[in-house]
C-alpha cells in the first residue's frame, strides 16, 4: 500500500498554488477542513461558555467533544490531561512556573543542548529560585544521547529531566520510553517536546509512559496552538496560574488564564478527523470504530512515504563531498523523520537558501531555536545548517526539483 498523493494533496488549499513548501518543521500548511471548522465556530457557535441558553451549552458540549477526540488521537486517560494553549512555549512556560512551586533549592532538573529552547530556557530560568539545572549533551561524533550519561546526571534530587522526542535539527528520534523508565527509576518526572514528531509519528502516551507531552498543532496542518499532555494526577497535585478562585481540582482550566480560543480549539478536531479519513480512503475494508488503529496505519502509510522523500534527497546530498549532513545518513522510518539539515564547505547556509528563494521553494537556514546544538557543533559560523523539511504532502517531483535547483547552485 502507498499513499495516495492526490488524495492527500487535496485536502490542503495551499498546495494548489505553485510553490513548493518544504519548510514544515517551521510550520505545516493548514487542512481546508480546519478552515472549514474555525469558520463554523464563528457562524454557529461564538458566544462565551458557561452560560445557561442554548446557544452557549451547545457550544460547550462541540468544546468538549473535541478535546476527547484530541485525547483518543494521543492515548490520553482522561480528556481533563489535556491543557490547550497558543503554543508549546507557552505550554512548558506555565508547566515550569506552576510545577516549580512544589520544588525546593538544590532540587536538580536535567535538561539536553539538543532541545529547541521552549523546553530549556522555562527550566534554566529556575536557577534564580535556586534550582539546579544539568545539560544532558549529545555525543558529538554520533550525534545521538548515550544512556549512560543520563544515568550519570541522576541523582536524588532530581525532579525533572526535559528533552526532545525529534530534534528539529536532525531529524533523529529519540528512546523516550526508554528514558522514561530510567528516569522513573530514579523517582523524577519525564517532559518531552513533541514538536517535531507529531507530524510523522503517532503519539502514544501511554505506551511511552510519559509524563508530560506538548506539542505545536500548526505543525500538524491545524492551527497556531498547541497541546500539553500531563498525568492527571500530577495536574491535580498543581497549583495553577489563574484567578484565585480556581482549586486545584479545576484541571485543566487552572492552567487556561483567559480561558482557551474557542473557535481554534474547535478546529484542532479536525485533525484526528483527517488521519481518520485517510485510513478509510486507504482501507476501505476495514469498518471498525477503532480510531486509533486508524491513526496507526495512515500514520504508517505516512512513514513509508517520508522515508522515500529521505533517502532520496540524502542519497543527492551524499555525492557532494563539500556537503556534510547533520544527523542520520540514512532516511530510514526507524532512525529519522524527513527533516534533513545540512551545511557546506564553502557557502554559508544563508547564501544557499537565498539562491534558491527565486526558484519559489521555502526552505530555511538558521538554529531554529535549537541554539545551543549549533553553537556545540561550531555551526554558528557558517549561518547555522540549511534545512529542509519534509512532510507526507510533499512529493518525489517535489524532491527532484529541489535537487535540480540544489545541483545549479552548488
Amino acid at each position: 500500500m502507498t499513499l495516495n498523493l492526490s488524495f492527500v494533496r487535496s485536502h490542503f488549499p495551499a498546495l494548489q498554488d505553485d510553490f513548493i513548501f518544504m519548510d514544515n518543521a517551521g510550520g505545516s500548511q493548514v487542512l481546508e477542513s480546519v478552515i472549514d471548522r474555525t469558520g463554523e465556530f464563528f457562524r454557529h457557535h461564538y458566544v462565551q461558555l458557561g452560560a445557561s441558553y442554548e446557544v452557549s451549552a451547545r457550544a460547550g458540549v462541540l468544546l468538549e467533544e473535541t478535546i476527547a477526540e484530541l485525547a483518543t488521537f494521543i492515548h490520553a486517560r482522561n480528556p481533563k490531561e489535556i491543557v490547550v494553549g497558543p503554543s508549546t512555549s507557552m505550554l512548558l512556560r506555565i508547566l515550569s512556573i506552576c510545577i516549580s512551586r512544589q520544588w525546593r533549592p538544590g532540587d536538580e532538573v536535567i535538561v539536553t543542548n539538543s532541545d529547541h529552547e521552549a523546553n530549556v530556557s522555562c527550566w534554566t530560568d529556575l536557577e534564580q529560585k535556586g534550582i539546579v539545572i544539568k545539560t544532558w549533551k549529545i555525543n558529538p561524533e554520533t550525534l545521538r544521547f548515550e544512556m549512560n550519561d543520563l544515568r550519570n546526571l541522576l541523582t536524588d534530587r532530581t525532579r525533572l529531566v526535559a528533552m526532545v522526542h525529534i530534534s528539529n535539527i536532525l531529524g533523529t528520534i529519540n528512546p523516550i520510553k526508554e528514558v522514561a523508565a530510567m528516569v522513573h527509576q530514579a523517582g523524577a518526572l519525564l517532559c518531552i517536546d513533541g514538536v517535531a514528531a507529531a507530524p510523522h509519528r503517532l503519539i502514544d502516551v501511554q505506551e511511552s509512559d510519559v509524563d508530560f507531552y506538548v506539542f505545536s498543532t500548526y505543525k500538524v496542518f491545524g492551527p497556531h496552538m498547541a497541546l500539553l499532555y500531563g498525568k492527571y494526577d500530577l495536574l491535580l497535585e498543581m497549583d495553577g496560574i489563574n484567578h484565585y478562585f480556581f482549586t486545584k481540582e479545576d484541571v485543566p482550566y487552572k492552567f487556561q488564564p483567559g480561558h482557551i480560543n474557542f473557535e481554534l480549539t474547535y478546529s484542532l478536531g479536525a485533525i484526528p478527523s483527517y488521519f481518520t479519513r485517510l485510513h478509510d480512503h486507504h482501507f476501505p475494508d476495514d469498518t471498525s470504530n477503532d480510531f486509533r488503529n486508524k491513526y496507526r496505519r495512515s500514520y504508517d502509510l505516512i512513514a513509508g512515504h517520508e522515508e522515500q522523500l529521505a533517502n532520496q534527497l540524502i542519497r543527492y546530498l551524499e555525492t557532494k563531498s563539500a556537503i556534510r549532513i547533520i544527523g542520520e545518513r540514512s532516511g530510514s522510518r526507524e532512525v529519522r523523520v524527513p527533516t534533513i539539515s545540512f551545511v557546506h564547505d564553502q557557502l554559508k547556509s544563508s547564501e544557499i537558501v537565498t539562491r534558491v528563494d527565486p526558484y519559489r521553494i521555502g526552505i530555511r537556514y538558521g538554529d531554529f531555536y535549537a541554539k545551543k546544538i549549533i553553537r556545540d557543533l561550531g555551526l554558528e559560523e557558517q549561518d547555522g545548517v540549511v534545512r529542509v523539511s519534509l512532510v507526507h504532502y510533499n512529493t518525489q517531483e517535489e524532491v527532484v526539483k529541489l535537487i535540480e535547483v540544489l545541483e545549479d547552485i552548488l
